[in-house]
């Protein structure tokens, strides 16, 4: 009997982690992460890629043709939310330095690679996943070019298997105009930085540098690794990653991009990008929006401002994503979801807002044509939950899908949990 039932778990953990070359689900309120929904959807999955999404009770369809057929009836289907400007598998206890893999030394390290520090085995990722964000963007922290970012999938054996997009972009820490200032509990004025100048000019000198190099301008003895990893900056799709939120380092990003002709310039943070509106808007500059669950960054603004900036960016017209960088930022990007339900309070849809950690993110991180929508052609990564998985009271994941292959739903707190849930009810 003990034999029976090990060959019956085996099986079981088999069939849950296996890829099936064809998936079919149905009767689930789709929620398809470009602002549409079907009621009743059908979802069809070949090969880990999603070839059909239709109604269930207008599309007819051959059970034969599908290996497994999955009914979520009565509950929530959705893209897989994805993470970006995260620590998320760099660091995994921020009080233990040795656990902490996502700052090097030096001021300008753009050919630092946060994709080969990535650690898809994180008992954080785990928890993280569970709650619907299936990618992340493992983001490099420290000096004035933190390094290279990359766009990695929750589930993986390795770094290698889990990364969707190696290098997508460099991350420049743009001086602050403003210092000073008081903690939330003792508030104080700001006042300009006299060294904002000189701080600029160090960054320019740098690109300068670096686009003579890839022009040809200039020829080094030997290859530079700095200066070779700057290169799809201005001939590719790599991204440049301004992290800024005062209104004058924005407008400082946006003439600095126009100078140097990059072709995919994004901001992070942006807490005042909606008071230069409309030059964001001319410079086609998205914003990826700091953490939702935050404190007001000056002592004058309205307690709410950080849970408005979403509803102020769409009034703009400006893309946007929301983020959550911040204290304790690995761990809390469970949360991710809960930030974008409370920006439906303060204004945008509960579609808007789901797009904003789906298909408007991956647009801007350069993933958008496989990732972030449940659509025909791209990638099956999605997930089910019993609820509106933007609350947390309801967000129960039911079903995980990543690139076609079935994940498990469960994670080490929740069988601990499980655990003494049992001793105390015997």
């Amino acid at each position: 009997m003990k034999k029976l039932i090990l060959f019956i778990f085996i099986l079981a953990q088999n069939i849950i982690f296996s890829q099936h070359s064809t998936i079919l689900l149905i009767d689930g309120f789709l929620h398809k992460g470009n602002g549409e929904t079907i009621e009743h959807a059908l979802i069809g999955i070949k090969k880990g890629i999603i070839v059909e999404v239709g109604n269930s009770l207008t599309t007819r369809y051959n059970k034969k043709d599908w290996d497994t057929i999955i009914s979520l009836e009565g509950q929530h289907i959705y893209p897989g939310f994805v993470a970006t400007n995260s620590t998320l598998g760099l660091t995994e206890i921020d009080a233990v330095r040795a656990t902490r893999d996502f700052n090097e030394t030096g001021e300008f390290n753009p050919h630092v690679r946060s994709q080969i520090a990535f650690n898809p085995e994180s008992k954080v990722v785990s928890t993280v996943l569970t709650n619907g964000v299936l990618l992340c963007q493992a983001t490099p922290r420290g000096g004035m070019i933190s390094g290279s970012s990359a766009i990695m999938s929750l589930s993986g054996w390795n770094w290698e298997d889990a990364t969707v997009l190696a290098n997508d972009g460099i991350h420049v820490n743009w001086p602050s105009s403003l210092e000073g200032g008081g903690w939330w509990a003792e508030p104080a004025p700001k006042k300009r930085n006299e060294n904002y100048i000189n701080q600029k000019k160090e960054i320019e000198s740098f690109f300068q540098l670096a686009e003579a190099y890839v022009k040809g301008k200039i020829n080094p003895l030997e290859e530079d690794q700095r200066l070779e990893a700057m290169r799809a900056c201005f001939f590719g799709t790599k991204r440049v990653y301004f992290h800024a939120n005062e209104m004058q380092q924005i407008l400082d990003i946006i003439s600095f991009s126009s100078k140097y002709k990059l072709k995919f310039p994004v901001i992070v943070g942006g807490h005042e990008a909606h008071l230069v509106g409309q030059r964001l808007k001319d410079s086609t500059i998205p914003i990826l929006v700091q953490r939702i669950h935050s404190l007001p960054e000056n002592e004058d603004d309205p307690i709410d401002q950080p849970f408005k900036i979403p509803f102020l960016l769409k009034k703009e017209g400006i893309l946007f994503g929301i983020q959550n960088a911040g204290d304790m930022e690995a761990m809390n990007t469970r949360n991710l979801p809960f930030q974008a339900g409370t920006a439906t309070a303060y204004g945008i849809s509960e579609e808007e807002a789901i797009q904003s950690i789906s298909l408007d993110v991956c647009k801007i991180i350069g993933i958008g044509e496989k990732y972030g929508s449940v659509e025909v052609g791209k990638s099956a990564t999605l997930f089910a939950s019993k609820g509106n998985a933007l609350e947390m009271k309801s967000n129960q994941v039911s079903l995980i899908i990543i690139n076609g292959n079935f994940v498990s739903t469960t994670n080490f707190q929740y069988d601990l949990y499980k655990k003494y849930t049992n001793k105390l009810e015997h």
